[in-house]
């Protein structure tokens, strides 16, 4: 594997690949690799002839007061389960490479409605950010595919609307959520959890799981938003929301609509803010 930290740098070498034919699929990745990161490799890998993943903790995305200066920063460790997952090439760049005339007048990418409800609500600009960065990273490597996890569901929804309306000729492919034996969601901010924590997390899922049942057995998506709510809290959880949207433009679901559904949620617990999705 080849890590590279300049943008011309890893634009030689993406020529070279091209030059010889090589179908290039990429993984934009924050670093402290889990295996649902490494669930992503593998299936970039099906899809393409190399594999092309990035490790930037993008600034951008990060609003005052969270955990930008803190996030969990294992590029060594990340760099060698990459290489045995059997990436070509891996690029870190800096945030100077990335935002050379600084952050606060960078050009953004935004993409409207999508990006200013539900995570977008609680986290205001987060997502231009994501939409920025993961921009400037296609502009840069320019793949013919791209894998992102499914567990950040509107940020795949948006991603996937950014690369429409841009006419960006690059295949988004959703990798399902990855989880832990207990049906905790793999994140690399579960970390932060504590032992009694960490014990609870999994009831976010178990959440879920209860109100698609609720909402199979036709139960008003209203009704099942708020009984669940009312269990995280009765469970030690500081709910962000639990809604229930159509899968594909994320807007509100109706009473005795079926099919098509996603079930999304974010809670705080303790100072960590889990966010999951489960089809409906």
């Amino acid at each position: 594997m080849q890590t590279i930290h300049s943008i011309p740098d890893l634009r030689a070498a993406i020529r070279a690949l091209r030059a010889k034919g090589k179908r290039i699929a990429f993984v934009p990745t924050m670093g402290n690799l889990h295996a649902g990161h490494l669930a992503l490799v593998e299936r970039a890998k099906r899809s393409a002839d190399a594999v092309v993943v990035s490790i930037f903790v993008n600034p951008l995305q990060f609003g005052a007061g969270e955990d930008f200066d803190s996030y969990p920063r294992t590029e060594e460790r990340d760099a060698a389960l990459l290489a045995e997952a059997g990436v070509r090439l891996l690029f870190l760049p800096s945030v100077e490479a990335l935002y050379p005339h600084g952050q606060a007048g960078c050009t953004r990418v935004m993409v409207p409605e999508l990006s200013d409800i539900l995570c977008g609500a609680s986290r205001p600009g987060h997502f231009v950010g994501v939409t920025t960065v993961v921009t400037k990273l296609f502009n840069i490597v320019m793949p013919d595919v791209a894998v992102f996890g499914e567990k950040d569901y509107q940020q795949l929804t948006i991603l996937r609307r950014m690369v429409r309306d841009l006419d960006m000729p690059i295949e988004l492919i959703g990798q399902p959520t990855e989880r832990e034996a207990d049906g905790l969601a793999m994140s690399s901010r579960n970390g932060y959890l504590s032992a009694e924590e960490r014990a609870i997390a999994p009831g976010l899922y178990r959440t879920l799981c209860a109100a698609r049942e609720a909402l199979r057995a036709g139960q008003a998506p209203a009704l099942v938003e708020a009984e669940a709510i009312e269990r995280l809290h009765a469970l030690g959880f500081v709910p962000d929301y639990v809604s229930v949207r159509r899968a594909g433009d994320l807007a509100h679901a109706v009473v005795g609509e079926a099919g098509g559904l996603r079930i999304l949620a974010a809670a705080r617990l303790g100072r960590t803010r889990l966010i999951d999705n489960i089809e409906a």
